[in-house]
């Protein structure tokens, strides 16, 4: 009886050890190596790892040996996502978009870009290098003080005088003068100028475009004046809107007010855009310009000619010549070419410069006398646009 009682009470405790999670019997290992003075000797495995150890047969000591770090295996992560494109640094994120519109140019079509931040609402993308330019940035450009950007690339200035009438292009078959406006700067031996309109005489034909003075700017009232062979062009609202296209001559507004280009096919295409002299301008270049009823409304303009000869003249057009060199001074600030007398014209629509080359129909010729002064133009209220009328 005190056997069986002993057992009972040998399996609760055997029992109990194990429930509580306590260790059974180490488990014995053996080195097996012959060299070793405890070569085949029994050795027990550690409190702390009971059934996890090896032989150390130059201690002759149980050492524990962690359990293999078992790497699980899921799915190769995704690739992280491709950085963005820095940030061009020339653009600003107000500014107008634009795309190329020209199909030979599949790679550059319809990708859309933003102005430049030193023009914001006046680019258009060069399809050929996929970026934008500003407006006054590309050959053929007449804009500001006025700076001009020849055929070739080059930058120059041309001051003329106030209230005078410069050729600045003229050919066998067209001849454009440019009207220019100023203020006098007493510190200086010239006047501050822009080109306030331009008279086209093509064919027998002649085109005005002026920008109307103004007091006080707001770029969504309409401050241009166009008219072709004496007439009104009248616009509607918007951008796109187009001319009647039965003349011959295609006038498209390119934004909402103040900007149209006008095409006559196979000869030339030329952007205007009406613009003020802010104060901001006028404290960058001190023109002395501080409100008192004029913020000297001007013209932006840029040309493409498409049949010119060789012989071609005028402040601009010289540099389309098939002999052209640079007269102006290169490696200064503002490289300044000179030419007031040989350029000068009478009026508007006068082919009389001394480098004068046109040679256009008795309509052009009679059209000496059609001043831009002569004009009463609208401002645009009414929503129709560009209207111009003798």
């Amino acid at each position: 009886m005190a056997r069986i009682i002993l057992s009972v009470v040998a399996l609760v405790i055997a029992l109990s050890g194990a429930v509580s999670g306590q260790p059974g019997k180490p488990h014995k290992v053996k080195c097996q190596d012959k060299t070793s003075s405890c070569y085949h000797q029994d050795l027990y495995c550690p409190l702390e790892c009971p059934k996890d150890c090896v032989p150390d047969c130059a201690s002759c000591q149980p050492v524990c040996v962690s359990p293999p770090v078992v790497t699980p295996i899921y799915p190769p992560p995704p690739p992280p996502p491709p950085p963005p494109p820095p940030a061009d640094g020339s653009e600003v994120a107000g500014g107008k978009r634009v795309r190329c519109r020209n199909s030979t140019f599949e790679d550059c079509r319809w990708r859309e870009h933003r102005c430049p931040a030193d023009c914001p609402n006046t680019c258009e993308v060069d399809c050929v290098s996929c970026k934008p330019v500003c407006d006054c940035n590309r050959p053929g450009a007449v804009c500001q003080d006025p700076r001009f950007i020849g055929a070739d690339g080059i930058t120059f200035y041309f001051h003329g005088k106030k209230d005078r009438d410069f050729c600045i292009l003229t050919d066998n078959n067209l001849h454009i003068n440019a009207h220019f406006i100023g203020r006098r700067n007493p510190k200086m031996g010239r006047d501050f100028t822009w080109v306030q309109s331009i008279g086209i005489l093509f064919d027998a034909h002649k085109i005005f475009v002026g920008a109307k003075k103004t007091a006080a700017w707001d770029d969504a009232v309409d401050r241009l004046a166009v008219s072709y062979d004496g007439a009104p062009v009248i616009l509607p609202h918007g951008r796109g809107a187009q001319s009647a296209p039965d003349t011959g001559v295609l006038v498209t507004r390119s934004r909402d007010a103040n900007s149209v280009v006008i095409r006559v096919e196979n000869q030339f295409e030329i952007k205007a855009t009406a613009v003020p002299i802010t104060a901001e301008d006028s404290r960058i270049h001190n023109y002395g310009v501080a409100g008192g009823g004029d913020c000297y409304a001007h013209l932006d303009l840029g040309f493409k000619f498409f049949s010119l000869s060789g012989e071609v003249n005028g402040v601009l057009g010289q540099t389309y010549a098939g002999n052209y060199v640079s007269r102006a001074k290169m490696g200064v600030d503002m490289p300044v070419l000179g030419g007031r007398r040989e350029f000068a014209s009478s009026g508007i629509f006068s082919a009389d410069c001394a480098v004068a080359r046109f040679k256009g129909g008795a309509a052009a010729a009679a059209a000496g006398d059609f001043q831009y002064s002569d004009l009463n133009c609208g401002d645009g209220s009414d929503g129709r646009g560009v209207v111009c009328r003798r």
